[in-house]
């Protein structure tokens, strides 16, 4: 806030956005951005800067010219490699993802994007990586594993065997490896977010980003069209459709 400027940043989660949907929840992000977002096999990289240069509108229409967000690194692999432009490629031809610092790219496009309207942004990227690893666990962290480590105890001392301890509903329930297993490849299934579950809506509720009902409301498509310099009719078919509009 005291600098007026707007953050993006990458949150590690290679496959599954639960982390960056956590960091924004407990963090107060603006906007939280998640793979599981986009059930296309592969999504054009405007598709996220228009998501990104709406949130930002958004806020400036609250009057406010800063914001955080979050940007799950399991974006990476959605970016369809036909919109990503001039990017290194490997002997395949295959774009080198670990090579690309995806809040450095949308930071890049996003800022253009708003400079050729004549709209003054200042944002910044960051990537949050290991070092989030070393941040003191909270009280929550504390009693949670604590009572992971017990159940597990006692679940071994019962003769239990081959099962993940977990704590639902405050007890324990004991999930056998082969049920989290993928029989094809050995490794553990991945568990996606889910955007319809109640958990994802109530953080969406609170994200500043356009929705279906900034469309809908003639005095708030107006405020916005106006904020980001553009006519209803050009704000509508530029963004319209990241928030199922049109």
């Amino acid at each position: 806030a005291t600098t007026g400027k707007c953050f993006f940043v990458t949150v590690m989660g290679r496959h599954a956005g639960h982390l960056a949907l956590g960091i924004g929840g407990a963090a107060g992000a603006t906007v939280t951005v998640v793979a599981e977002e986009f059930p296309e096999h592969h999504v054009p990289i405007q598709r996220l800067v228009d998501v990104l240069e709406g949130a930002i509108v958004k806020r400036l229409v609250h009057g406010r010219n800063h914001g955080v967000a979050l940007l799950a690194e399991g974006l990476l692999e959605k970016l369809d490699p036909q919109t990503l432009g001039a990017v290194e490629r490997d002997a395949y031809g295959n774009v080198r993802l670990e090579e690309l610092e995806l809040a450095r790219l949308l930071k890049r496009r996003v800022a253009a994007s708003l400079a050729a309207r004549g709209i003054e942004t200042r944002i910044v990227a960051k990537d949050l990586g290991y070092e989030l690893r070393c941040a003191p666990p909270g009280g929550f962290d504390i009693q949670y594993c604590r009572s992971l480590g017990y159940w597990a105890t006692c679940f071994l001392l019962d003769g239990g065997t081959e099962a993940l301890a977990t704590i639902q509903g405050g007890r324990l329930v004991p999930i056998p490896f082969g049920n989290v297993l993928d029989p094809k490849t050995g490794k553990i299934r991945v568990r996606y977010a889910d955007i319809h579950a109640d958990a994802y809506r109530t953080l969406h509720a609170y994200m500043i980003r356009l929705k279906r009902e900034d469309f809908e409301r003639p005095e708030q498509r107006e405020a916005l069209a106006r904020a980001a310099k553009m006519s209803e009719a050009e704000f509508v078919h530029r963004f319209g459709y990241v928030a199922g509009y049109g």
